[in-house]
């Protein structure tokens, strides 16, 4: 990763050589888009080839589709490092707009070889250009023609028996299923965000949390309690972590607060770091103050004997 680059267009690239190239949203760079990646920079290295990733920003669903709501797996700066770590030496971030949506396959073919000197274009069964023109059969012809070729990579990587995919972790998410979207990613699902004033009710009950701003167009698991954990710097905290709207105390728009265990400080302001590691129960209602204080108690209780 030392010699990683980032660029937001193709004219910003000043070398040009022969290129291994992925092209694709990867959003939450899976297990599947993992191994196709890693298989991607073993080629490369046995040619002495640079590898380059081109992913878009925003995803071409919010764009064509019109999505609107929280929906991506992670920032685009989180996407970038997730790549990065993956051996890709240039990582390309184009804003994904009309007139990226209307190029045609074979005019965005020939940027990447006059930019890149792309030899070598990997993926999955894709395509990509106007109304997907691009597809397999197109490129392979065109690569005969231009001289790159055309790599596929089966990308049908399962985890516990069934096909791992950026829908199956938005859907396990929308269900809380926090564990089976760390089993896809292949690490910890997270959140970033900084620490903002709450209403402090927290404090009042023995239980302070750090009400997280994290990015709003970021999925969230469904509302409910977690185990999670916590990184502020390099230090490591265990927590529970409630994804919801506070009925019991009449909370409006969805908040994520987090209460720390073993930690007595002030927050205000710091950006943490926060991994969902099991899901405890749903969000509930209670009677009154005294019910949800006996509830976090117990939450808390199986928390800690959880990430002990």
């Amino acid at each position: 990763m030392s010699d990683f680059i980032q660029v937001n267009h193709l004219q910003a690239i000043t070398e040009r050589r022969p290129t291994f190239v992925a092209i694709g949203s990867f959003d939450g760079v899976h297990r599947g888009h993992q191994a196709l990646l890693q298989a991607m920079v073993a080629a490369a290295r046995k040619e002495n080839a640079r590898t380059a990733v081109l992913t878009f920003f925003p995803h071409p669903k919010r764009v064509i589709l019109q999505q609107t709501g929280r929906y991506y797996l992670a920032p685009l700066p989180d996407r970038v490092q997730q790549l990065a770590e993956q051996g890709i030496d240039l990582v390309i971030t184009l804003e994904f707009n009309d007139a990226i949506r209307h190029t045609r396959a074979a005019d965005f073919v020939r940027q990447l070889m006059d930019h890149l000197a792309m030899s070598q274009l990997w993926g999955g069964n894709f395509a990509f250009g106007y109304q997907r023109e691009g597809d397999i059969p197109f490129l392979q012809q065109l690569g005969e023609q231009w001289g790159f070729s055309v790599q596929l990579v089966n990308q049908m990587v399962e985890w516990e028996g069934k096909l791992v995919s950026s829908s199956r972790v938005r859907r396990s998410l929308d269900t809380g299923n926090v564990a089976d979207a760390a089993g896809c990613l292949g690490r910890p699902f997270h959140v970033t965000g900084s620490v903002v004033q709450g209403d402090r009710r927290g404090r009042t009950i023995g239980f302070p949390t750090a009400n997280l701003a994290v990015w709003d167009e970021l999925l969230l698991p469904a509302n409910g309690v977690y185990a999670t954990t916590i990184w502020h710097g390099s230090t490591r905290y265990l927590a529970a972590t409630n994804v919801g709207v506070r009925p019991t105390i009449n909370g409006g728009n969805v908040t994520v607060e987090a209460h720390l265990l073993d930690f007595d400080g002030d927050l205000y302001g710091e950006s943490l770091r926060l991994q969902f590691v099991d899901h405890i129960r749903p969000e509930m209602k209670f009677s009154g103050l005294d019910a949800l204080t006996a509830q976090i108690q117990t939450d808390v209780a199986q928390i800690r004997a959880m990430l002990s």
